[in-house]
């Protein structure tokens, strides 16, 4: 992996991608770990995480990570998800973050040296492209040892260094027994993102 301590850096974390990534992968994130984790790789200008949020519900599993990360050095940006029910009659949440986080990044990018995307969304292969016409490195974290790999071909060919989250996963991560345990109270210390009754489309 290449950083350069002096370089002013910023991340971009695809909630629900991230969380895909790791559940497909066996662990939780810990996201205090997850920023000292880069602030010893650079100057860490900004780590924004984005996630849909469903408000329909009195209580949202998702907000005690929310809360903490608002509360821990992450700028949180949210929006009202929808959910729906599939042709297979599964739960299901949709909640698109790319044109917030695109914005984010495209405004940031004259700020920054070093943009570390933590997605595997094809969708950002022409975001990723804008910010390196300007000057800006990108480093793309995601995985291809999921099955299917959660990396589309493009965007990881695109970026400056693909990183797999399976190789730095040991800084910020806890690791899970199968099956995941059950969770009687959502409150950790880094709450991990419990989308246990459904996934994000």
């Amino acid at each position: 992996m290449h950083f350069l301590p002096t370089e002013r850096m910023a991340l971009f974390i695809d909630g629900a991608n991230l969380y895909s990534a790791s559940r497909n992968l066996g662990f939780d994130v810990d996201y205090r770990g997850l920023l000292d984790a880069f602030r010893k790789r650079g100057h860490l200008i900004r780590a924004y995480y984005y996630s849909a949020v469903l408000e329909t519900e009195e209580y949202s599993p998702l907000k005690p990570l929310t809360d903490w990360l608002a509360y821990n050095g992450y700028t949180l940006v949210t929006k009202p998800a929808k959910e729906f029910t599939d042709a297979q009659g599964r739960r299901r949440i949709k909640g698109n973050m790319d044109i917030e986080l695109a914005i984010d990044m495209l405004e940031l990018a004259d700020k920054i040296d070093h943009a570390v995307l933590f997605s595997g969304d094809s969708d950002f292969r022409r975001l990723v492209e804008a910010v390196q016409r300007r000057g800006v490195r990108v480093s793309v974290i995601s995985s291809i040892r999921t099955s299917p790999p959660m990396v589309a071909d493009e965007l990881r060919r695109q970026a400056d260094q693909f990183i797999d989250l399976v190789d730095i996963a040991p800084e910020f991560t806890r690791r899970q027994t199968d099956p995941r345990p059950v969770r009687t109270t959502p409150i950790r210390q880094t709450p991990a993102e419990p989308y246990a009754d459904g996934d994000l489309a």
